[in-house]
């Protein structure tokens, strides 16, 4: 549809692309390499903040690939009826609970306690540590586990009140959930392992752990679900299975640093307490954007059928940049800035700050304009097969476009919230979250009339910027972030390199009638032009404007 556009446009821009262009302004430098504290085991230094998050950006950004084949997998045989709302609510669940505990509140606390132990204490109580946290961590999360899955009809209709109404979905969310809920205890666990290897610098493997669930879904699609009388019930199996995958998958690498956990039950352990009072706050903050993605859900299970399967496509799509580039920069920085907070390091650290938000911009800005502007023809591309019809991609597409309104500020949350975690103050960014969480609620109330599921996507779009607005002014007002020489410049290069972006976007797309008409190796064809187009336009553009590599360098 597209390839004699696409033709032209490379002919004009390959000279383009060799012109090294002016040199702009680069990002002031960290002072020299901290003063040493005793280590608690040798290691290499760590490596740079770019190297570091450009690893854990690769892996996840494998993972975000096989999330999307896993998807696509997902819609091609299930499509967006009644059984994938009611696996999508089975699985949201565990899930809300990871984000909220394990890779959240648990991981915002054990790492700076952690990180202060590795720099202050001899190796035998850093040791010490991970075995308390083990055995106390695990003991809570089974006798969770095993309430949830007695109390799952409870859960579903606290979750999904909406399929009250409908008996057979009810009975098979909740019998979903009593399968998916110990995913929760594998997950929370491999997390704690993740939290450990990241604090040593091993990014790598917890990055690429999540590849193993999205492998395990898709073959519990293909190859199991027809050999069940539920089909659909094939899907909660393999969360099941993959949750034991990547628990096991990390242990290997815990053993090489000799912190493989024996656990032990200890919450008076010194550690223990401290990460006990951290998380407390913690849970709150970190539930304020999982909690608005459930009213989402809440609300949306009273909707249409299908509402709840297109919020769900729409917002994995919108993960997609914010899982590879967001998180990647967030979870290399905070170890990095609990280090320099411990060390005094005040201009370090601000400078670390600085840096994490103009890489969150460099990629989220585009990414948020190709999401809205190629909203329909992505998800055609990715979903538009079996079951999932024209209906499905258009109402899929609002959502996604209400979603991509508010990417960037999700990934500005991500690496601004890690400035007040890194200090252990957890308590500011809980004072934000829940006027946050108030205001999403009430932009949900006013949107959803008339806007129906998209409304509440865009609520949660709103009420993410509130939130990054506030986490940017409690910063700047304890001083925390200082910025560096050099915005303006920037902001004048991110508004030409994207202005290209979306010049070549609206040149080369076509309308949506022949994205649906299409069959899938020409939306992919063609989908793979505009994505290679566009970011062609952009780098070229930011290259010739004088941003360089080398000025995104940091430790």
């Amino acid at each position: 549809m597209i390839n004699s556009r696409f033709s032209n446009f490379v002919g004009q821009n390959t000279m383009s692309e060799q012109s090294p262009g002016p040199q702009g302004p680069t990002p002031e430098s960290p002072p020299p390499s901290e003063p040493s504290v005793p280590a608690v085991s040798a290691i290499k230094p760590a490596p740079g903040l770019l190297r570091s998050s450009g690893v854990v950006g690769v892996m996840t950004m494998t993972s975000r690939v096989l999330g999307l084949v896993r998807d696509m997998v997902i819609a091609r045989y299930f499509g967006a009826g009644a059984g994938a709302d009611a696996f999508f609510v089975a699985f949201k669940i565990p899930n809300f609970l990871r984000r909220l505990f394990a890779e959240g509140a648990f991981s915002q606390a054990f790492v700076p306690v952690l990180s202060s132990y590795r720099e202050n204490q001899p190796a035998t109580e850093v040791k010490r540590l991970v075995d308390a946290v083990a055995g106390s961590l695990g003991l809570v999360l089974l006798g969770v586990t095993l309430v949830a899955m007695l109390g799952a009809p409870v859960l579903t209709a606290v979750f999904a009140p909406g399929f009250l109404g409908d008996d057979i979905k009810f009975a098979l969310a909740s019998d979903m959930l009593r399968i998916t809920f110990p995913y929760l205890l594998l997950i929370s666990l491999t997390a704690f392992a993740g939290g450990i290897l990241n604090s040593y610098d091993r990014f790598a493997v917890p990055a690429f752990t999540p590849v193993l669930l999205n492998l395990a879904m898709i073959a519990a699609a293909v190859w199991l679900a027809p050999l069940m009388n539920e089909p659909i019930m094939a899907l909660a199996w393999g969360v099941l299975i993959a949750g034991a995958l990547q628990l096991f998958f990390q242990l290997p690498f815990l053993m090489r640093l000799g912190l493989m956990p024996r656990p032990r039950v200890d919450y008076r352990h010194e550690g223990v307490s401290r990460i006990l009072k951290l998380m407390v706050p913690a849970l709150f903050g970190v539930s304020v954007s999982q909690i608005n993605l459930l009213l989402d859900t809440v609300l949306a299970s009273f909707l249409q059928t299908g509402s709840v399967s297109w919020l769900y496509y729409s917002d994995r799509l919108a993960e997609l940049p914010l899982g590879v580039f967001g998180i990647a920069i967030a979870t290399v920085i905070l170890p990095s800035l609990s280090r320099k907070h411990t060390a005094d390091s005040a201009d370090q650290f601000s400078a670390t700050l600085d840096w994490a938000v103009r890489a969150v911009l460099i990629i989220g800005v585009p990414s948020a304009l190709a999401l809205g502007l190629l909203a329909e023809p992505l998800i055609a591309t990715l979903f538009h097969y079996g079951e999932v019809t024209d209906f499905d991609v258009a109402m899929s597409a609002q959502s996604l476009r209400a979603y991509s309104a508010g990417l960037l500020a999700f990934m500005v949350i991500k690496v601004l919230a890690p400035g007040f975690f890194a200090r252990q103050d957890i308590r500011t960014p809980v004072k934000i979250g829940i006027i946050a969480m108030v205001a999403n609620m009430v932009f949900n109330l006013i949107l959803i009339f008339p806007l129906a599921h998209a409304g509440l996507a865009l609520a949660t779009s709103l009420s993410a910027w509130l939130n990054a607005f506030l986490l940017w002014r409690g910063l700047k007002a304890i001083g925390a972030w200082r910025s560096q020489p050099g915005w303006g410049k920037f902001g004048l290069q991110l508004a030409l390199a994207n202005g290209a972006l979306v010049a070549v976007i609206l040149w080369l797309n076509v309308p949506v009638s022949q994205w649906l008409a299409a069959g899938g190796f020409q939306r992919s064809q063609d989908m793979a032009i505009l994505v290679i187009a566009g970011a062609l336009a952009y780098f070229v553009t930011l290259a010739l404007a004088g941003v360089r590599i080398k000025h995104f360098r940091h430790r």
